[in-house]
């Protein structure tokens, strides 16, 4: 039996999927009485697996007639997903980071497996000679890390 979290979780990824719109309206109430949950739960999945890194946006607004929406981002052009790129990637980022990221792109059909390969290869290279080599504090690292990400990941979405 799957969890709570993911069933909810697919019931809100099949409403996005048979809406025409790029966003579904939910309300906290509704959705908690349906999956017979507290509201807090519904926060928790909202939070958890739906992030700008996962390819949504989501506002809300609390109180009698609050509501959730969340917005599927359209990433059709290739500047979009530069774009998008930019804003997932900050100015450091750790190996742990940089996977989450890396599989959270190929998840969502940005980046093939191999592509993904590549980058984690170029980036484990990069880590070793930083340490290793240079004696690069993990700041410095973690900030050639973003830099690298960056560069390779525009240069595939721009590719």
């Amino acid at each position: 039996m799957s969890s709570l979290t993911r069933i909810i979780e697919k019931h809100i990824h099949d409403m996005l999927e048979t809406t025409d719109e790029e966003s579904v309206f939910l309300s906290r109430k509704n959705l908690a009485e349906h999956f017979g949950c507290v509201p807090s739960q519904i926060n928790y999945v909202i939070r958890s697996r739906f992030t700008p890194e996962r390819g949504y946006i989501v506002e809300s607004q609390r109180g009698g007639h609050g509501y959730i929406r969340v917005i599927r981002l359209c990433l059709d052009m290739p500047e979009e997903k530069a774009n998008h790129i930019d804003e997932l990637v900050g100015d450091t980022v750790n190996e742990q980071e940089i996977r989450r990221i890396l599989a959270n792109l190929q998840h969502r059909k940005m980046l093939t497996s191999r592509e993904r390969l590549l980058v984690e290869v170029a980036i484990r290279f990069q880590e070793e000679m930083g340490r290793d080599l240079l004696d690069l504090s993990p700041y410095k690292r973690d900030s050639l890390h973003a830099e690298l990400l960056r560069r390779l990941l525009r240069s595939l979405a721009l590719g």
